[in-house]
């Protein structure tokens, strides 16, 4: 499913428009600097929890040594942040049947 599959349905279960509908996904789910609810809060060091769905939380990934399989040469690899999700309970029973 994507974005436009998602304002489609929830469109039609909460009897939107197509147009308000995406609004509303795109509200949530857009990425782009300044938009996008759980974005905006994962940039600000922030956890977005939604009980019974899951958890949206940045992990940190320290820098380290790596190696270029072409060449074998050592390189380092920066430190970094990276956005990570934990499936909740009802998620995962829901999942699971």
């Amino acid at each position: 499913m994507n974005k436009v599959e998602m304002a489609e349905k929830l469109a039609t279960k909460c009897e939107l428009t197509k147009t308000k509908a995406l609004e509303i996904v795109n509200c949530i789910f857009d990425t782009a600097p300044g938009h996008g609810i759980i974005a905006v809060e994962l940039d600000a060091g922030r956890s977005v929890d939604i009980q019974g769905f899951g958890s949206f939380s940045t992990k940190h990934r320290a820098a380290r040594k790596g190696r270029n399989p072409a060449t074998g040469e050592t390189i380092d690899i920066a430190a970094k942040h990276y956005p990570d999700f934990r499936a909740g309970k009802g998620l995962k029973d829901r999942v699971a049947k």
